[in-house]
């Protein structure tokens, strides 16, 4: 059996209703044609900042869990290191373990 491809799109400052596969009012003709054929997510949220959101997606947890609930890297106070912790594992390990469902 052929692994499944998978293509996984984040965009940023990109609103849940601009996409024309989702109902919105911009032109979006490719990206509705993958939607249409493919895996839509509709239950994530992000964060309005990249590093926390990317950390949800890649974990499926929320941002505070992964460790990065402010920005990666960043000193700022909220008691988050800015790092991803190891205590879970991430879409990367799962899929290379083959551990998914098609």
């Amino acid at each position: 059996m052929r692994s499944p491809d998978i293509v996984l799109i984040l965009a940023d400052d990109l609103g849940y209703s601009d996409l024309g596969c989702y109902g919105g009012e911009i032109r979006t003709p490719n990206l509705d044609r993958l939607g249409r054929s493919g895996v839509r997510l509709t239950q994530f949220s992000n964060t309005a900042r990249c590093s926390p959101s990317r950390a949800s997606l890649l974990t499926g947890l929320h941002p505070h869990q992964t460790g990065i609930g402010v920005l990666a890297g960043s000193d700022m106070p909220g008691g988050c290191p800015g790092s991803l912790t190891d205590r879970y594992d991430y879409m990367g390990t799962l899929i290379s373990r083959r551990i998914f469902a098609s």
